[in-house]
């Protein structure tokens, strides 16, 4: 595969999800909100890691590995964004709360892990 192709083609490929979403926001605000909640940057990076030179199978295990407590705190980043929308927050303090909340989940699951030994999260 084209080297210049490689790195392009994923970034080529956000911008067409972005113009996606924003033409289907005008049309149904419930078909942006499930497309931009696709796995679509999880496979965009994967697509990264896996095309990459010398990349092996231990490679991309520990990466999805990886990804599953990004997603953890994606999860618990929109619960709080939700609450504060809930709350009538404006659009930066929803921001502000959304990530002091993803940013206390990743911490604490790092400190979890760290505390529980490496089979905490998924051993191989």
């Amino acid at each position: 595969m084209n080297e210049t192709y490689r790195r392009i083609a994923p970034v080529l490929a956000s911008i067409v999800i972005i113009i996606v979403i924003a033409v289907l926001r005008e049309r149904s605000k419930l078909l942006a909100a499930i497309t931009a909640t696709m796995p679509i940057n999880i496979t965009l990076a994967l697509w990264i890691v896996t095309v990459s030179d010398g990349t092996d199978q231990e490679t991309v295990v520990s990466f999805v590995r990886s990804m599953v407590i990004g997603v953890i705190g994606t999860l618990i980043w929109l619960l709080a964004v939700w609450l504060a929308a809930r709350a009538g927050w404006a659009f930066p303090r929803l921001l502000l709360v959304g990530y002091l909340a993803w940013g206390i989940a990743i911490g604490g699951i790092f400190a979890l892990q760290s505390f529980l030994g490496s089979a905490f999260i998924f051993s191989r």
